[in-house]
C-alpha cells in the first residue's frame, strides 16, 4: 500500500541529493519516478532539481495554482508513474499537499516530499504544517551547525553577513542568504 512521506531538514542536509538518489533507485529497477519542484526557485534552472554535489535531473513545475491530483492523474494516463517525488515542498499549499494524499489513497502511488520544516523566523511553513499532520511516515534529515550540534534552524543573513529578523518568508537563496545552525546559536545570532 502506498504512503506519503516527509523527509525535512535544515538547509543543506542533503535533501534534494536523497530526492535524487531516490529517483536513480526506481530508474534502475526499470520503474518510472515522476519529479516536482516548485516554480518560484529557479537557482538551477526552470524545472531543475539540482544538488551541491552536482546531481541533477529535470523536474515538472508546480505553483500555487497547480491542481497536483489532476496534472498526476493526467501524466499518470500517458504513462505508468511508480512514486512521486517533490522538492522543496515546503512551498505547497494546504490543498495541494491533500491532493498529494488523493494521489496515495487514490491512485495507490507512492509520495516523497522534501523540503524545509521551517522558516527564517522559526516559523512552519504551510506545506510543512500540512505534511507534518497528514504524512504517513516522517523523516528528518540531519545536518549540523559550526559547533557540532545538530542544526534545526536557519538563519537568514543580509550582504553583510549578519542575521536579519524581518522580512518575507520566502526569499529563494542558497549559502549566500541562508546558515543552518542549532537552536543556541540561532537564538545568540538574533539576540534571544
Amino acid at each position: 500500500m502506498a504512503q506519503m512521506y516527509f523527509y525535512y531538514s535544515a538547509m543543506n542536509a542533503g535533501k534534494s541529493t536523497t530526492l535524487l538518489q531516490s529517483s536513480f533507485n526506481y530508474q534502475e529497477r526499470g520503474m518510472t519516478p515522476l519529479i516536482f519542484t516548485a516554480a518560484i526557485d529557479t537557482r538551477y534552472g526552470a524545472g531543475k532539481v539540482s544538488s551541491r554535489i552536482g546531481l541533477e535531473a529535470d523536474a515538472q513545475l508546480f505553483s500555487p495554482e497547480c491542481d497536483l491530483f489532476d496534472d498526476i492523474t493526467r501524466l499518470s494516463e500517458q504513462q505508468k508513474i511508480d512514486c512521486v517525488l517533490i522538492d522543496e515542498c515546503q512551498f505547497l499549499t494546504k490543498a495541494q499537499v491533500y491532493q498529494l494524499t488523493e494521489v496515495v489513497d487514490k491512485l495507490n502511488v507512492p509520495v516523497l516530499c522534501y523540503g524545509l520544516r521551517t522558516d527564517f523566523l522559526g516559523e512552519l511553513f504551510e506545506g510543512s504544517k500540512y505534511l507534518l499532520s497528514w504524512a504517513d511516515k516522517l523523516v528528518e534529515l540531519k545536518t549540523i551547525c559550526h559547533c557540532g550540534r545538530k542544526a534545526n534552524m536557519v538563519i537568514r543573513t543580509n550582504e553583510d553577513g549578519v542575521a536579519i529578523a524581518d522580512g518575507d518568508q520566502v526569499a529563494i537563496g542558497g549559502n549566500e542568504l541562508y546558515v543552518s545552525v542549532c537552536r543556541l546559536h540561532y537564538k545568540e545570532a538574533l539576540g534571544k
